[in-house]
């Protein structure tokens, strides 16, 4: 018995012998991508302004549960999950500086998580490079703390990879159905490769919970279709209308042209940016190989060539299916991609046994530190842009004010969306992917209420408001408006 004792102890002081540095391991790889995504929310919190104002798509997610307008047009291709996700603060408080606070810190945490699911497939200094890699584009930090669902497609498109690849069903649940809840169309886009390599492998239990995943994400997508947008045909048709009809679109230059800063290139025209400005997306196709080789001879090549294939598939409408671009479209494809990228790099700078490679090193270090400054340059660019932009928008809604266009109040005509949104007023058009009214209608309603017609630079009234008493808002370069029978004096 006594003997039986002693084996046992000295077999739980070699387990604890053992253990100890495997757990110690885990602890700093943790902590290591714990600090890759303490410095990304820093890195928003100082480089986004928490102080800029909600853009166009913001207000619109935002005005359907905050209380500093009525709800905006909500146009067939839009999800709700990130109003869903913004509801916390925004559903309390009108504060714009709040609501960029707890998005950079949740965005922070959402990366987090989801490179914490990858470990046990590739090492952690792989996934914190891989995160650093992702974190420090221009794109990522400046849509990290906003009310937009492309990172969040992001984050999930990483947990269900990951969590496929680990056979984990309920990860692979929580991920399609976050990036369903987010955005219903890319998330089939990612989850096409792992819905065919699932059935290819008869992986029943994975396909099951993609399946699952989808349908519980997109479930009241599904269901307002049928409610508001005369059912899920014709809200998919309606959507691609709005999106200038999906089909065959070369679109890899619009996307090049929107790396300058350009949040939204429709109609994407004029000459390419700075060669600088786009080097890496030239390297692109080379760190991909690099990793694939890599994963190739270390015998994990299933799990690289998993993840490539549905960031392919994830960037493929935006690169082929649209005629415009916007860089946010292929955050779930940078996400995804920067792993084998953070992988073939580490392999590139160390040695087999161990060590450093100093040439490499350098050069990788040169290159890198090249990058980073490139997308700083294009971040401060932008978020100088949309301040302004902003600023503008607040502008015109203060001097609508000022003029009697109060609560309840109406507009329409030239950005009436988000100058709508900051004045507090309802918004209207009759044409467009905003269309949600008639000229009879807004006419009635400028009998009872403040309505106003901003009109665009060089631009006219339309004819119902031609006789509507005109105004010159004190906005930059100035801003003609007119404002019906109701809103006068």
């Amino acid at each position: 018995m006594a003997h039986g004792t002693n084996a046992l102890l000295v077999g739980v002081r070699r387990h604890d012998k053992a253990s100890v540095p495997r757990t110690m391991r885990h602890r700093r790889g943790d902590a290591l991508l714990a600090a890759v995504a303490g410095v990304f929310v820093l890195a928003q919190l100082l480089l986004v302004r928490p102080g800029m104002g909600l853009g166009w798509d913001e207000s619109v997610y935002v005005s359907q549960v905050g209380e500093q307008a009525p709800a905006s047009f909500f146009s067939a291709p839009r999800a709700r999950g990130i109003s869903f996700l913004a509801a916390p603060i925004a559903s309390w408080s009108t504060s714009t500086p709040l609501l960029r606070v707890y998005l950079a810190v949740l965005s922070g945490i959402g990366l987090y998580l989801a490179l914490r699911i990858w470990r046990g497939l590739f090492p952690a200094r792989v996934l914190a490079g891989a995160g650093a890699l992702f974190a420090s584009l221009w794109v990522t930090l400046y849509y990290g703390p906003q009310a937009m669902p492309n990172y969040w497609v992001a984050i999930g498109a990483l947990v269900v990879v990951a969590c496929f690849l680990k056979e984990r069903a309920w990860g692979v649940v929580a991920g399609a159905a976050l990036m369903a809840l987010m955005r219903p169309t890319d998330a089939v886009w990612v989850t096409v490769p792992l819905l065919v390599l699932a059935l290819a492998t008869r992986r029943v239990r994975l396909l099951a919970a993609l399946l699952a995943g989808l349908a519980l994400g997109a479930a009241q997508w599904v269901i307002e279709a049928y409610v508001n947008y005369g059912g899920l045909a014709q809200r998919l048709h309606d959507g691609s209308a709005i999106q200038g009809g999906l089909g065959w679109n070369w679109a890899v230059d619009d996307q090049m042209r929107s790396l300058v800063g350009r949040t939204l290139c429709r109609p994407c025209t004029g000459s390419m940016p700075n060669p600088a400005i786009t080097a890496w997306w030239y390297l692109l196709p080379l760190l991909i190989a690099l990793g694939l080789m890599v994963a190739v001879r270390a015998g994990r090549a299933e799990r690289t060539v998993v993840p490539l294939v549905c960031a392919a598939s994830a960037a493929f409408p935006y690169l082929f299916l649209i005629g415009y671009a916007a860089p946010r479209f292929l955050l779930p494809a940078y996400a995804l991609a920067a792993i084998p990228i953070a992988d073939g790099l580490l392999h590139l700078v160390t040695r087999p046994g161990g060590g450093w490679r100093p040439l490499a090193t350098t050069l990788v270090a040169i290159g890198l530190a090249g990058h980073l400054a490139v997308q700083y340059n294009v971040l401060d660019r932008t978020v100088t842009r949309s301040t302004a932009d902003r600023l503008a928008w607040q502008h015109a809604a203060d001097e609508l004010h000022r003029l009697g266009v109060r609560a309840p109040c109406l507009l329409t005509g030239h950005e009436a969306l988000p100058i709508a949104f900051y004045a507090g007023c309802s918004s209207a058009a009759v044409n467009g992917p905003n269309a949600n009214s008639t000229p009879a209608q807004i006419k009635e309603t400028a009998r009872r209420i403040p309505v106003a017609y901003l009109v665009a630079e060089d631009g006219r009234p339309a004819g119902y408001a031609r006789t509507w008493r005109p105004y010159r808002l004190d906005v930059g370069d100035g801003m003609d408006v007119r404002i019906g029978p109701a809103g006068e004096g």
